[in-house]
């Protein structure tokens, strides 16, 4: 049955091979699982629904993109999105949770229709490779100033905006080594250095009396706090469109660059550079992003975390499809969810912001009309706090910045359209 569903001779694989492989993928990416309850609850959502919608997208996403598409790949709620969620929409736009989940789910069909029409492409074509290295990078800035805030590293202050808090706190020193640890326990390609290094700090604050300990195993908590909660007719109001695209842009994006990056490092591509079953892939995320609205969670997304399991011989939705039940069993760990603080996940944030940031490398740096908009994009959105603006900024800079050099020509029609649009709003919004 395994060798008919996922080809397993096909792609020189064997059944040990491809379940080693998405054990390796799932502990690389566990810790998703203590960070978005984290995330969520501050935009006001049940922490203990939160987790099971969390685990339940997880295993839905990963196991869909393993069957319908036969790829290695593993879903989860994405990191960056459920903090544009939360601090950005809700915290800072002052929505309701039910209101962005409404977005998201929005945001969800809309992507459904551009996988399954040839209209992805279009849109993928259209950035200019500066701008979307510069998204990504500026998401992980975005993630760094939360994760650093959420340690007590920074502070708020009326002259500076922003200072160093009180560094000789517990949370900010066990942030600050969690940390280290992820980044020393990645050197030495230990598998899961996030979840240990989380896990290790969580242990050591409750052993030094920081943070309580509400057990290990339980039940899974009920899920009736956030499914089926989401406010579509909330979320289709005119002041929710940039929001919505938002959701839709940057999903679309990192989706596409994550799949065409783990194909490669698989040995999917074909010689002539087509990608087979792209499209599959794009329909197993889309409507994974969906489900997760649906239950309770912010954007499900493909992960690059599964590089792991793609490196530890993954090349068949096997893989992907043990992640899947191994996010089932962990539905059963909702009491250490709930012990886990916000000082342990906080440096998880800080290190994927790390990763994220390389994407800075891939800049066109020898021309100013390309580096400028993409230094733009990046730095505005920790700046604003909001990965929207930091996406129009660029939109709007990229366009000026070429035509002012007599480059107009350069510019794709999509993103001096987009560029238009994202004056008009902020000229309505005064």
């Amino acid at each position: 049955m395994l060798e008919r569903l996922f080809k397993l001779s096909e792609n020189k694989t064997t059944v040990r091979t491809e379940i080693v492989a998405g054990i390796t993928t799932f502990l690389t990416m566990a810790y998703i699982i203590f960070v978005n309850p984290q995330i969520l609850s501050a935009a006001g959502m049940d922490i203990g629904a939160v987790f099971v919608a969390t685990c339940l997208a997880a295993a839905f996403g990963s196991a869909f993109m393993g069957l319908f598409a036969n790829y290695p790949i593993a879903l989860a709620p994405g990191m960056g999105l459920n903090a544009y969620f939360t601090y950005a929409v809700v915290n800072g736009m002052h929505y309701s949770w039910q209101v962005a989940l409404g977005a998201v789910f929005l945001s969800g069909i809309l992507f459904l229709i551009l996988s399954v029409l040839p209209v992805r492409e279009y849109i993928i074509n259209a950035i200019p490779k500066s701008l979307k290295m510069a998204i990504s990078a500026g998401i992980g800035l975005f993630l760094a100033i939360i994760g650093l805030k959420e340690m007590g590293v920074i502070v708020a202050d009326p002259a500076t905006f922003v200072t160093l808090g009180p560094l000789t706190t517990w949370p900010v020193i066990l942030g600050s080594l969690g940390f280290v640890l992820m980044a020393a326990l990645d050197a030495r390609r230990v598998p899961g250095a996030i979840i240990i290094a989380i896990l290790l700090v969580t242990a050591a604050g409750v052993a030094i009396g920081v943070s309580p300990a509400q057990g290990v195993f339980s039940m899974p908590p009920s899920i009736a706090p956030t499914f089926l909660q989401m406010d579509i007719a909330g979320a289709f109001s005119l002041g929710l469109v940039a929001i919505v695209f938002t959701f839709l842009f940057v999903d679309l994006f990192d989706n596409t660059g994550t799949l065409i990056g783990l194909a490669h490092r698989a040995g999917l591509i074909k010689a002539d550079g087509t990608v087979p079953r792209l499209r599959g892939a794009l329909v197993a995320d889309s409507t994974a992003a969906m489900l997760g609205a649906v239950i309770g969670t912010s954007t499900t997304t493909s992960y690059i975390e599964s590089a792991a399991g793609v490196n530890a011989g993954g090349r068949t939705g096997l893989t992907a499809a043990t992640v899947s039940v191994l996010f089932l069993l962990a539905l059963f760990f909702a009491p250490l969810a709930k012990s886990i603080p916000s000082y342990a996940t906080a440096p998880a944030l800080l290190y994927v912001a790390c990763l994220m940031a390389r994407g800075l490398i891939d800049i066109e740096w020898e021309d100013i009309t390309e580096a400028a908009p993409a230094v733009v994009t990046a730095v505005a959105m920790p700046f604003t706090f909001s990965i929207a603006d930091g996406i129009a900024f660029g939109f709007i800079t990229y366009t000026l910045i070429k035509a002012a050099a007599g480059r107009l020509s350069e510019v794709h029609p999509a993103v001096g359209l987009l560029a238009v649009l994202f004056v008009i709003k902020y000229v309505m919004l005064g």
